[in-house]
């Protein structure tokens, strides 16, 4: 081990990180204006991923107990107002199974998830970041952000779902249904070609519900309803994780 750290970085120095077991992918979104206000929009669950790439996002974290929950909120906010931060960012932790919290990184940009928070606290987090960097004060206060319901969001990637290989071709026929309390952001349409070189996510399909199992079950069913064609998904794959029980623990 020694021997393959000094041929790859020059040093024989080792470092040792603490192994998780059960952990979870939490982020908190925050964002800051010029004029000393920062406030989180709650928080997002990600724990769901393949080779660290997220693939299903949810808010809020129902698994959390509020006493964790407060505090990642709470932690968030420090570290933004700590380093003055203005725009909307997202700081990342891992949870452990037993409750320890740990710094993953802050993202300082809009992510692709953003818009499960949007649903579930009514609010435009592009409209408030253009306001911000224009110089405006956000114009709420932490106590009148609050969240409605649940909202989940798959992201859908051109790749195998069996052998999760990626996949390249021209959308050749392609449908996306309208449902009610529902969202799909994508740029798909007929003929549009998939290639290697740019980032591969295909879509952003997202659902709210009154409940995390309402806002499942009507993800599914925009999933069902997608068609294709020219291009393998992962969409197969998306419906397997939504009806496995050990997904559906509320």
């Amino acid at each position: 081990t020694r021997l393959i750290s000094q041929n790859a970085f020059g040093s024989t120095r080792l470092f040792f990180e603490r192994y998780l077991e059960g952990s979870s992918h939490i982020e908190v979104q925050i964002i800051g204006d010029k004029h000393g206000n920062l406030i989180h929009l709650h928080e997002r669950d990600c724990s769901l991923q393949r080779r660290n790439q997220k693939v299903i996002e949810e808010t809020p974290a129902t698994k959390l107990p509020d006493k964790i929950r407060n505090k990642l909120h709470k932690l968030a906010v420090k570290l933004g107002k700590h380093i003055n931060y203005t725009n909307a960012g997202t700081v990342e932790f891992l949870v452990s199974g037993q409750g320890q919290i740990y710094f993953l990184e802050m993202n300082t940009r809009l992510q692709v998830e953003h818009g499960v928070t949007e649903m579930v606290t009514g609010l435009d987090l592009v409209e408030m970041q253009i306001r911000v960097a224009w110089g405006e004060a956000i114009e709420f206060t932490q106590d009148q952000i609050s969240i409605r319901g649940h909202a989940i969001e798959a992201r859908v990637y051109p790749e195998d779902p069996d052998t999760f290989m990626p996949n390249v071709g021209i959308v050749s026929g392609l449908h996306i249904p309208q449902c009610r309390l529902s969202r799909i952001d994508t740029a798909l349409c007929k003929g549009y070609e998939v290639t290697l070189h740019y980032e591969p996510l295909l879509a952003k399909v997202m659902a709210w519900g009154k409940t995390r199992d309402e806002a499942i079950r009507r993800l599914q069913k925009v999933l069902l309803g997608i068609r294709l064609d020219g291009v393998k998904s992962n969409i197969p794959l998306l419906k397997t994780l939504l009806s496995d029980t050990s997904f559906n623990y509320s």
